[in-house]
């Protein structure tokens, strides 16, 4: 008994040293990244991380629109729910008239083209007649028929059921990332153009309520800006709003010295009739900038193509008169300020992202539900950032979503290099650091590129 004793000792003991001597190999077949990116963080916590878990709208906010929904008792609200959230992610940028104006010029050509062909004698007048009809009927039918949106009560109403709890997750996620890379930026004023239903003020509130002093509201509708008001006091107009020193304003400010430390446009810029406005619009909220422009759209090319108006706007526009000199910078999503990727593919895909959330408790609201979204973050910055800012590393953002294989990742990624890459990240190759990072990321979040030669990366033409 006692030999049978030893002996599994010596096996144990031997097993250890086996052990041991494995993690050395390992150590030393796995290379370490010589940058320290991790700043003392868990993998699973990395700096690149901005990705939330399912949001749930604030207590107040929910009982107060669950209040505000009972007693407006509108008619048919699930239907009309679900076809008002699908209209708005079906919406459409109203179609210039210049793109216009081209369409029926090249139509016009080719029926006259088609006519001349055609022998015999022709009535000019009669056939410049029939193809003008023709052409003016053929544009009634192919072109995108823009109205602009008109809230009432009872539509605000409705809104409220369809898009409050997903509005809320797609800014509350945006802003994240300022919360998490930007930890000290701590905003004393807000400024919500389109504020709708508050859903922006609600979210900051979140972040960064302890140092929130003036929130101000624009939306040109004014039942919007009342319910708006009725989500603040709880349904009860007696009551003190939930979040104070809120005011509800129709128009921006006039002043354009007056700046804002956060300004955002939540759902907004889709609701402008054309470029010329949506650019005007952008200029004008970022002369109303002091540190961060936050622009929200839907996760379609649609909202991602007014996006990257916005974007070119800010990057390559030059206002006569300065008020701040600083100059724009994005933030994020993009690790880069070239063309976006994505758009120079032939067949183009909106850059978006998403996020989990519980929706309001009604009648086929009860299931967690995904939020696609498109976000800019834009910011002033005086001088180029140093290298010492960003830790001497490179961070790619992640486009889809990653998919986890044994001994490797696969990374789908936009690059500082303003290239669409397909990385394979092993720890061999890549560290066991980047590579426990990149099985500890997700779609949306950030992730750090210190390749080596033999990289395996693939140029993706998504």
């Amino acid at each position: 008994m006692a030999s049978r004793s030893y002996g599994a000792c010596v096996l144990c003991q031997k097993a250890v040293v086996v052990r041991m001597v494995c993690r050395g190999m390992s150590a030393a077949a796995h290379p370490q990244p010589q940058v320290d990116f991790l700043k003392g963080q868990k993998h699973r916590k990395h700096p690149g991380v901005t990705n939330l878990k399912t949001l749930h709208l604030p207590e107040e906010l929910q009982t107060a629109a669950r209040s505000i929904i009972h007693r407006a008792q509108v008619t048919r609200l699930t239907e009309r729910t679900r076809s008002l959230t699908n209209f708005l992610w079906s919406r459409k940028r109203a179609v210039e008239e210049l793109t216009l104006r081209k369409k029926a010029v090249g139509l016009e050509k080719e029926l006259w083209e088609k006519a001349m062909e055609k022998t015999g004698d022709i009535d000019e007048q009669v056939l410049a007649d029939r193809i003008r009809k023709k052409v003016f009927s053929e544009l009634r039918r192919t072109t995108y028929h823009w109205t602009p949106m008109k809230y009432d009560e009872e539509l605000g109403v409705v809104y409220m059921a369809a898009r409050l709890a997903g509005g809320y997750a797609a800014v509350r996620r945006a802003i994240n990332e300022i919360k998490k890379r930007d930890p000290s930026f701590a905003p004393q004023s807000l400024l919500d153009f389109g504020s709708g239903l508050g859903t922006v003020v609600w979210a900051s509130h979140s972040c960064w309520g302890d140092t929130l002093k003036e929130m101000v509201c624009v939306d040109s509708s004014g039942p919007m800006n009342i319910l708006a008001e009725r989500l603040l006091k709880g349904d009860d107009e007696r009551a003190e709003p939930h979040i104070k020193q809120v005011y509800f304003r129709q128009f921006l400010p006039v002043s354009p010295k007056v700046q804002f430390d956060l300004v955002a446009a939540a759902f907004t810029l889709s609701e402008l009739p054309n470029v010329r406005d949506r650019e005007e619009a952008v200029l004008t909220l970022w002369r109303k900038t002091n540190s961060y422009l936050v622009l929200v759209e839907n996760g379609t090319k649609e909202g991602h193509q007014i996006l990257m108006e916005a974007r070119n706007t800010l990057l390559k526009k030059q206002e006569k008169t300065l008020h701040d000199t600083r100059a724009a910078s994005v933030f994020a999503p993009c690790p880069h300020e070239l063309t976006c990727p994505k758009l120079s593919t032939e067949l183009t895909t909106p850059c978006n992202f998403q996020q989990l959330y519980q929706p309001l408790p009604l009648p086929g609201h009860n299931e967690q539900q995904t939020e696609k979204f498109s976000y800019l973050i834009m910011t002033r910055t005086e001088t180029e950032p140093a290298e010492a800012e960003t830790g001497g590393v490179d961070w790619a953002r992640l486009i889809a979503p990653v998919q986890r294989r044994t001994r490797h990742v696969h990374c789908r990624m936009c690059c500082p290099d303003g290239q669409l890459q397909h990385l394979v990240v092993t720890a061999r190759k890549h560290s066991r650091d980047v590579y426990r990072c990149a099985r500890n990321s997700d779609w949306g979040d950030q992730l750090p590129i210190i390749q080596k030669e033999d990289d395996d990366v693939q140029t993706d033409s998504e």
